[in-house]
């Protein structure tokens, strides 16, 4: 370019390359003495070295290589932990949940997404009871939408918390959930998430009728559902989900079908969670 130096001096181009030399042509190897035996057996020590280096660099890089492909890196816990910001809102949470066969008597249910709550964290959003008997696994992230059914006349939040505890934790949580039967205890009843101007604009904590709580040990979940009425009336006999979907049940919840409203939501969130998962962690051909 002008006014820009050029990098090297210039040099004339040769029409041809340079002839060799009559030296460079003429010139006789110079022999080679005779080797002493020492010599020769120390380089055969340092090819036998070198060798070794070079195989153990080789070595190391494989064990390297594998280690990066590790299927632990892949586990369901991994993927699992991590699924509240890598999957997609609409894949945790569908805009509508179909349930052949999950109302009363073998009925059928749509339930229609009204709101997904902004992630946060468990402090706030779960009682303080229940947030400590979580405590062991800990709280990494809590997920949560409010679905009502085709009626409009039930309102169910559902909520994935995404724990921080290995295998042995949420193992040890889920048999003290059903060794204690923790799930049934009303202390231990996860909270609504109302939304405003919707059928669940007056789900709050005395609209709680049905709720179920589910800790996953394939991945760091505990998945959990409440139900109520849509028409924010109070309810003073709440009652879990398995004893509302009794035949016998005769409470308000069980009346009205809120045990399966809430065991439906929150079985085919967790049905989705699981089956998204298995995918992610499968390996690539």
């Amino acid at each position: 370019m002008p006014g820009t130096a050029a990098p090297y001096p210039y040099r004339p181009p040769h029409p041809h390359p340079p002839a060799e030399t009559p030296a460079e042509t003429t010139t006789r190897l110079r022999p080679v003495g005779t080797r002493h035996p020492f010599r020769t057996a120390a380089a055969a020590v340092c090819v036998v070295l070198g060798l070794g280096l070079i195989g153990g660099a080789a070595t190391g890089s494989w064990l390297i290589s594998d280690s990066s492909a590790d299927p632990a890196a892949h586990s369901a816990y991994t993927v699992g932990r991590e699924a509240w910001h890598s999957i997609p809102v609409d894949t945790l949470f569908p805009r509508t949940l179909k349930g052949e066969g999950a109302g009363p008597g073998g009925a059928d249910r749509v339930w229609t997404r009204i709101a997904v709550a902004p992630d946060s964290g468990c402090t706030g959003a779960l009682d303080p009871l229940l947030l400590k008997t979580l405590r062991p696994v800990g709280c990494s992230r809590l997920l949560r939408a409010t679905y009502t059914d085709a009626t409009s006349s039930s309102v169910t939040t559902v909520g994935l918390v995404f724990t921080e505890g290995d295998t042995d934790a949420m193992h040890a949580l889920g048999s003290r959930y059903a060794g204690e039967h923790l799930g049934a205890r009303t202390d231990l009843m996860p909270r609504a998430y109302p939304v405003k101007n919707s059928p669940a604009a007056g789900f709050g904590d005395r609209q709680r009728a049905s709720w179920t709580v589910h800790v996953l040990t394939e991945v760091p979940v505990v998945v959990f559902a409440v139900s109520g009425f849509a028409d924010g009336r109070k309810v003073t006999d709440p009652q879990p989900a398995e004893k509302a979907m009794a035949v016998n049940a005769t409470t308000a919840a069980a009346q009205a079908g809120l045990g399966h409203e809430a065991k439906g939501v929150a079985d085919r969130v967790e049905r989705g969670l699981r089956r998204t998962v298995a995918d992610l962690t499968e390996k690539p051909e």
